[in-house]
């Protein structure tokens, strides 16, 4: 054998090496984005739960927050109907999964059914059939999840498009007590009788429903985003007074913004934008029950923001209602020194926070000049800088340039609190998207 002869073959036998342990080893994505090996087996069939090994970050497209117990579900909570999810993307994947909720149940909640798809048109219960997937958890079709416990499914193979509606559905046949529940979802979902979790007609699915029941979050592995900016705050950021079924939520405008933003080439960062506001939610004060409903700001911070997946930002407008509900006049240096407590939080993960001024809201029953007052002190130390590493000032932009102390009579939606469709596009519209760039720096 000649020496060049000897040199091919070596080159042969290093070429067969490399291509059988590509054929061996592809590379996924793991919860905070970092690539991993896994063996690669068969693909899974349409349907299957498990999904294909595939490159990207995990982030978030969609999430909310557990607001309570949902009345009239205390004792055999949805047992027996399948309940259908409608719930709006911010970002693209190939890959999805889910987070389930029973924090409000008094007793294990038992799904042996579960299934994602994209849905077929806007507004709908009807699914796109060739994208229904089963879901498993921990590779198993049924899970039980304990009172006040959470579960995340296994990942699927769809794709799921940006700024499109998902479908997310779940069985169970026996009584769990409450519901844990979001109310005020500004979105129609569905409710059938009987198993229909992988029904794609929606056929079956005759009832309407204004809530999310359950369902927490909906992760994508995107190629789209690097990760999440989440939004936190109460009925302003829930988008209450905004149109059923329209994602006309300042949060939906601003998720809108970005990604035509960075599609066009701004050098900005690449975000899904996850909503986690809750009505009537305040910086300090908790709802009744154990756990509390609707519980406060700094109780629930670390479940809403911070353990949602690959948290990059953090947008809190928060603290109205502790001005409005509180009975006594309150106090706004306890107020600003919650929201220093949210940010410090938020600091020592590394993230960057943007906060929000407190809008004007004179001729909503509980307005009052002392009330007024405290607001005006919390707006002074958040633009003095002292609260958030970036401010959006939403008092300037929608406050009426003749009554500084009202909303602009077209941002209003018609309480004098809540912003109009108008007044959500405002607010979106006025946010400065480099405000999302970079980690947290303020020293509070």
């Amino acid at each position: 054998m000649t020496k060049r002869h000897g040199y091919a073959v070596l080159s042969a036998l290093v070429a067969l090496i490399v291509a059988v342990c590509a054929a061996i080893y592809v590379t996924v994505a793991t919860d905070d984005g970092t690539p991993s090996s896994t063996f690669a087996g068969s693909r899974p069939r349409h349907g299957s739960s498990v999904a294909p090994a595939s490159t990207g970050t995990w982030v978030g497209a969609w999430s909310t927050a557990p607001v309570g117990g949902e009345p009239g579900t205390e004792t055999t909570g949805l047992a027996g109907r399948s309940v259908r999810n409608v719930v709006h993307t911010s970002t693209a994947g190939t890959s999805a999964r889910i987070t389930l909720s029973n924090l409000y149940g008094q007793s294990p909640l038992t799904i042996t059914h579960a299934s994602l798809a994209v849905a077929l048109g806007h507004d709908t219960a009807e699914a796109d059939a060739e994208t229904m997937r089963r879901l498993t958890f921990n590779g198993a079709p049924s899970v039980v999840i304990p009172a006040g416990g959470q579960v995340l499914s296994d990942a699927v193979r769809v794709v799921v498009p940006h700024d499109s509606d998902v479908l997310v559905t779940t069985y169970s046949p026996t009584p769990s007590g409450p519901v844990t529940y979001h109310p005020h979802a500004q979105q129609m979902s569905y409710v059938a009788q009987g198993d229909r979790t992988e029904d794609a007609t929606g056929t079956a699915y005759s009832e309407q429903t204004p809530y999310w029941r359950y369902l927490t979050a909906v992760d994508v592995l995107s190629n789209e985003a690097k990760g999440t900016v989440v939004v936190f705050g109460d009925s302003i950021t829930d988008g209450i007074t905004s149109t059923v079924g329209a994602n006309r939520r300042w949060t939906d405008v601003l998720a809108g913004r970005l990604h035509t933003a960075v599609a066009g080439g701004e050098a900005l960062p690449r975000y899904g934008i996850v909503n986690e506001g809750i009505s009537g939610n305040q910086v300090l004060a908790d709802g009744l029950g154990r756990p509390a409903e609707n519980q406060s700001g700094l109780g629930r911070f670390g479940r809403d923001t911070l353990s949602r997946t690959n948290v990059k930002a953090v947008v809190i407008d928060l603290g109205i209602n502790d001005i409005i509900r509180n009975p006594a006049l309150a106090d706004p240096d306890k107020i600003t020194e919650g929201l220093r407590t949210l940010v410090r939080q938020a600091h020592a993960r590394g993230l960057r926070v943007v906060g929000a001024t407190l809008m004007p809201f004179r001729g909503h029953r509980g307005w009052t000049p002392a009330r007024d007052a405290v607001r005006q002190r919390v707006n002074a130390e958040i633009r003095s800088g002292r609260v958030y590493d970036s401010v959006v000032d939403f008092d300037q932009a929608l406050r009426d340039p003749y009554d500084a102390r009202r909303l602009r009579p077209e941002y209003d939606s018609g309480d004098h609190l809540h912003p109009s469709d108008l007044g959500f596009a405002k607010m979106g519209g006025v946010f400065d998207l480099s405000a999302l760039k970079g980690a947290g720096q303020a020293e509070l």
